[in-house]
């Protein structure tokens, strides 16, 4: 079928890249302003118990949360001073109305921890207005003009300041990856190229499926909630999946014009069947990865799910139908304005290369090798074992941002850092809450719990202790907490930042193993469609767990243990936000398996040619070895720009997906796959009968009906239905 799209594409060569040229220049118009648009958090499941408690909390009593903290100071006066009150007092009522539910400074409540130990600065907790987390970023916004032209130095601190900031950062985090990235892809295009017109593909067809991915998301915005996190996904994988399918179309297809330089037509329909089929599969697998984050309730991951699904099929749009336009247009001229000083001869591409030295070099002794690069893997992987969990507060942001100081001054000038949880009481009478009351303040590390409102026979308290909200320490109080019991007849719930985080576990942990279901299911069954074994998809899901472990192992050393944080610019904090894995484990799964398919997809045409395992295997390393270590660079490139981020989950996930990559391409790629495929021989290849007969009527064959040698494959899928 596919090779049939290749020869339609190469008549309507001219209408094919006209259309595309014009519905992408429409998804340029539709995509303007998308990062304005799209929401801010998205990291609660509306069936936990803190959302509930907050749900019921603002349906009674309004919002009575803590959203964002305003710290007044000045270096002459005390906050005990007529006019620095006056001045406080001034600035609050400027506030408009409309922002906020609640303003309480410390000459309402006279609470010791809402003034700093030199007496210089005052803490003023503020309560937005609103019912969702957009609204409330749009209330801190309309606040924060009001505040900020006091007479008085101001700071702001607390959640909504650190989500505004977040996202200020990530917009302009997200222009210096593409700003970085692209001169950089460039230039290694032209070095991989060898010439300005074949290297300039990789960006054209990286620029369709960016600006076509945005506008599909601005559209899916309409319907549902998308976070301000999925265009970074977007540029993340759709550039670089994008320039990965253009190298791995763009080098079929020179490699096929070289062996006929007249019969363009064939050379397109050919690298259509070949290099078209291995992207479409390559792209399914990737976009099956990303839809397991649907199954997560979270608006964050189901946002990066959006975002990654749309990035890689409109990839593959362009890599099947713009580029393969293009090419037939070029013919010969793919080469043009070749760069001299870089001009070599081609590579060999047959058994008998670099690459192929080192393949069978590995297959001499498979045991030793895949031992060592297994133990190697889990070792660099062991600090993941020792892993601790937390979510987002100030210290995602570097240190000069000004949330992330103002957050540092309350901890450092305001005492102890102190957590809080809101625990919503309902049904009990004044004795029961008494009771109640004083059974919270017996939890361990608990230091004050007081009322904030009653309405009826339902009561808000606040407790607090001392710590980190996301610390070990902090989450244990949580559950501390709600293990107290209700009064006979009432009911309670707890929330608060650090009830988010533990309920945030529970949720993802609850989630993840239909995640995991969803991805090996999928996968497996692709993998099978594209080569007809059953023992290959399990061992290619393992060779992916490894390199992923890996990477976890890595992120979990430098970004919980601390190490490389000066050197990185990051304030450590000793936890892995919960979410950070979960994006890495389908976005890497996706990913791995592009190299996979596209290594397997010349081993299996090698093996329907000759029936020999070894010659397959070491041809097909032979063969990829140039064109995967150039993607996995390139790739490395746009990955590793996210890794400069300012924002620590965002460079965490950069550099965790750039280890991955970089030992998936390498480590496993060229050693671990070569041996494992050498200790199993004949059996890579094996289906049971049932399944192999229909493979052989059905399956998805690289070259299809363009195979230059068909009978070799029915030699040698017979021997193997015969051995099953």
């Amino acid at each position: 079928m596919i090779e049939r799209w290749g020869a339609l594409v190469v008549r309507r060569a001219v209408a094919v890249l006209l259309v595309g040229l014009a519905v992408t220049a429409l998804a340029a118009v539709l995509g303007v302003g998308l990062e304005d648009d799209l929401s801010a958090g998205g990291f609660d499941d509306p069936g936990t118990e803190s959302a509930r408690e907050l749900a019921l909390e603002r349906e009674t009593f309004g919002n009575r949360s803590i959203d964002a903290v305003v710290i007044f100071s000045s270096d002459d006066a005390e906050a005990t001073d007529p006019a620095f009150r006056a001045e406080v007092e001034r600035t609050v009522a400027a506030i408009p109305e409309d922002s906020v539910v609640s303003v309480l400074t410390w000459y309402d409540v006279q609470d010791p921890a809402m003034v700093s130990k030199d007496r210089h600065a005052t803490a003023v907790y503020v309560s937005l207005a609103g019912e969702s987390q957009n609204d409330f970023i749009d209330a801190f916004d309309q606040m924060r003009p009001a505040v900020e032209h006091s007479g008085l130095r101001t700071d702001l601190a607390g959640p909504y300041a650190v989500y505004t900031d977040v996202n200020e950062e990530t917009k302009s985090d997200l222009l210096r990856a593409e700003l970085v990235s692209m001169p950089v892809v460039l230039i290694l295009s032209l070095i991989i190229f060898r010439s300005v017109v074949a290297a300039l593909m990789p960006l054209l067809v990286g620029l369709v499926a960016v600006l076509g991915a945005r506008a599909t998301i601005a559209g899916l915005n309409h319907l549902v909630d998308v976070s301000i996190f999925a265009p970074n996904i977007i540029t993340l994988l759709g550039l670089g999946l994008a320039i990965d399918y253009a190298l791995f179309v763009v080098s079929r297809f020179r490699e096929e014009i070289a062996r006929e330089p007249a019969d363009t037509r064939g050379a397109v329909v050919r690298t259509m069947a070949t290099a078209g089929r291995t992207v479409a599969f390559s792209a399914l697998t990737v976009a099956a990865a990303m839809s397991s984050l649907l199954v997560f309730p979270q608006t964050f991951l189901k946002s990066i799910g959006y975002g990654g699904i749309a990035a890689v099929l409109v990839a593959m749009v362009a890599a099947l139908t713009v580029l393969p336009a293009v090419l037939a247009l070029l013919g010969t001229r793919i080469d043009a304005l070749r760069i001299p000083f870089l001009q070599r001869a081609t590579p060999v591409e047959t058994g008998h290369g670099a690459w192929a030295r080192l393949a069978r070099a590995v297959m001499r002794r498979p045991v030793v090798v895949a031992a060592g690069v297994v133990l190697v893997l889990l070792a660099v992987a062991s600090p993941f074992l020792g892993v601790k969990w937390g979510s987002v507060d100030y210290r995602v942001l570097p240190a000069d941002t000004p949330s992330h100081q103002a957050s540092q001054r309350l901890n450092d000038e305001f005492g102890p850092e102190r957590s809080t949880a809101n625990v919503l009481l309902r049904g009990a009478d004044e004795e029961g809450v008494a009771a109640y009351t004083a059974a919270l303040g017996e939890v361990p590390g608990v230091v004050d719990v007081r009322p904030v409102a009653t309405e009826g026979d339902t009561t808000l308290l606040r407790a607090a202790w001392q710590g980190n909200s996301q610390s070990d320490h902090s989450q244990q109080v949580v559950r501390d907490l709600r293990a107290v019991d209700a009064p006979d007849g009432a009911d309670a719930l707890v929330g608060g930042l650090t009830a988010d985080t533990v309920d945030l576990a529970g949720s993802v942990g609850d989630h993840l193993p239909l995640m995991g279901l969803i991805v090996v299911s999928v996968m497996l069954v692709l993998l099978f469609l594209a080569f007809g074994s059953v023992v290959l998809p399990l061992k290619a899901v393992l060779m992916n767990a490894f390199s992923i472990t890996a990477s976890f192992g890595v992120v979990t050393w430098i970004f919980s243990d601390g190490h490389l944080a000066d050197l990185l610019g990051f304030t450590p904090q000793g936890f892995l936000d919960l979410t950070n894995p979960i994006v890495m484990l389908a976005v890497l799964f996706g990913l791995s398996m592009d190299y996979e398919v596209f290594l397997l997809s010349r081993v299996r045409e090698q093996w329907d040619l000759t029936g020999d395992n070894d010659l397959a295997v070491q041809t097909g390393v032979q063969k990829t070895g140039r064109i995967i270590t150039s993607a996995a660079l390139l790739l490395a490139v746009v990955i590793g720009a996210f890794s400069l981020s300012g924002v620590v989950f965002m460079k965490m996930l950069g550099l965790g997906m750039l280890v991955a990559i970089l030992v998936d391409a390498t480590v496993v790629r060229a050693l671990l796959v070569p041996a494992t495929m050498k200790l199993l021989g004949r059996w890579n290849w094996w289906a049971p009968a049932p399944l192999a007969r229909w493979w052989e009527r059905h399956g998805f064959r690289e070259g299809g009906e363009v195979s230059d040698q068909p009978h070799g494959r029915g030699v040698a899928r017979s021997e193997m239905v015969e051995g099953s």
